[in-house]
């Protein structure tokens, strides 16, 4: 039986000989998702996918990140999913395309989340409602985030578009030991030699993930770990880098403790996850070495409110750790280190961690010049995970990824947290205007 759908709200509305509706509050767990994906991209014959509708945002600024320039007054032309022009307020558009008036207000492009342990539909919603169109995660029980991916890919979602590091490579993985029959020997053990470490890259890269995540120290977020221990040597860190890269694949470190971060910056990884405790000489051997920074600040915010970090001994921990993080942070920008934004929630339903917190936090708190901050959620958090020649920026040729809020981001940057319209891949995922009642 062929199914064709078309997803609103991430409800899979289907049509066939009799109609029924599969809704994401079914459930999010393994079996329940495997059983979506396969509905969703298999069950569909080729060329069934939903393409998004052209249309045109008129009269509207632009503030494009990559370049740093602001165009006042023009409207966007979205074909295919992607920007087809940006010319005048006045430009002509093909007969039927959908117009979205915008006189006076703001687009930006799509905010990026660089560190992330999204795996369901849920929540992937949730990133998407917050202007999030563009997910790297940091390490899931399974292929979740692969099959998420997947399916936006094949047009069964609208966004937003993953970069899946799959099972973390960490010594206990848990319930990432069910993901693949090759992972079932570390239910009962842990990986830490480095055969076991190549191993579980090998099998992730062979799944089809686009990054690797690892560890270099033990967590901030529970109570009894403490995030300046070492995990992995570097030579051990270096079996991680090293397989990866035989699978073209680039690898980031969750590093706290001084000595890990020095461990893994040494062993080649592309990114540094936390950073919290990194003296000035090793930010020194990251700009060196290349390495990029993604402090994850928001997380930090959240550490004792509802959401991922809920437990009132993290919020106690979080009251020492916050302010060395933030130190450290004002550090590197001062140093030059490239900065990126990273929420490290889940998205769960409680969360309030969100990228556009941890950039108005960066202008407000941190006194970054606010390009820098933009830029750290599109254009450069585009370049750090290698996907600037398509997403991060308001340019023809790239992504229907866009947001439009109601004033202009570098004197405003609150306004990035309440987007008015958000559209991913060229999909109005959601569009609050016109205010004013027809005939106002």
């Amino acid at each position: 039986m062929h199914t064709v759908g078309l997803l609103v709200g991430f409800n899979v509305i289907s049509r066939t000989t009799s109609s029924f509706m599969v809704r994401s509050h079914l459930g999010t767990g393994p079996i329940f998702f495997g059983l979506l994906f396969c509905l969703l991209v298999t069950s569909a014959p080729i060329g069934a996918q939903t393409a998004a509708p052209s249309l045109i945002l008129r009269g509207v600024n632009v503030v494009d990140p990559a370049t740093g320039s602001i165009r006042e007054d023009v409207s966007i032309l979205v074909e295919d999913g992607l920007i087809a022009r940006i010319a005048g307020r006045d430009a002509q558009a093909p007969a039927g395309v959908r117009e979205i008036a915008l006189d006076g207000y703001w687009a930006v492009p799509g905010l990026l989340d660089a560190h992330s342990h999204m795996n369901t539909l849920d929540a992937a919603k949730r990133a998407l409602d917050s202007g999030v169109t563009t997910v790297r995660t940091a390490g899931v029980d399974g292929f979740a985030d692969v099959g998420i991916r997947d399916a936006v890919r094949a047009g069964r979602l609208p966004g937003p578009d993953i970069l899946a590091t799959g099972v973390y490579v960490t010594p206990e993985i848990g319930n990432g030991g069910l993901a693949d029959s090759r992972l079932y020997r570390f239910l009962d053990d842990s990986i830490d030699s480095e055969e076991e470490l190549r191993t579980l890259v090998r099998v992730n890269a062979e799944r089809g993930v686009d990054w690797i995540k690892t560890r270099a120290t033990e967590r901030a977020g529970t109570w009894n770990t403490d995030p300046r221990e070492q995990v992995y040597t570097e030579a051990e860190l270096r079996a991680v880098v090293e397989e990866a890269e035989r699978h073209g694949l680039s690898v980031a470190a969750h590093a706290h403790g001084e000595e890990g971060i020095v461990a893994a910056v040494n062993a080649g990884v592309k990114s540094i996850e936390h950073g919290t405790y990194a003296s000035d000489a090793t930010l020194r051997l990251m700009l060196e070495r290349g390495t990029w920074l993604v402090p994850t600040l928001s997380s930090v915010l959240s550490f004792g409110q509802p959401g991922d970090y809920a437990d009132p001994r993290i919020f106690l921990r979080g009251q020492h750790l916050a302010p060395r993080r933030v130190e450290m942070v004002r550090a590197a920008y001062a140093m030059g280190v490239p900065i990126v934004v990273g929420v490290d929630t889940s998205y769960g339903p409680e969360s309030t961690a969100r990228v556009s917190r941890a950039v108005t936090f960066m202008v407000e708190e941190l006194d970054f010049e606010p390009m820098y901050a933009l830029q750290a959620a599109t254009s450069r958090s585009a370049e750090l995970l290698g996907v600037a020649n398509r997403t991060g920026s308001m340019r023809e040729g790239f992504e229907g990824d866009i947001l439009v809020i109601d004033s202009n981001p570098l004197e405003r940057v609150r306004a990035l947290q309440d987007p008015l319209v958000i559209i991913s891949n060229g999909h109005v995922v959601s569009n609050r205007l016109p205010f004013a009642k027809p005939g106002w």
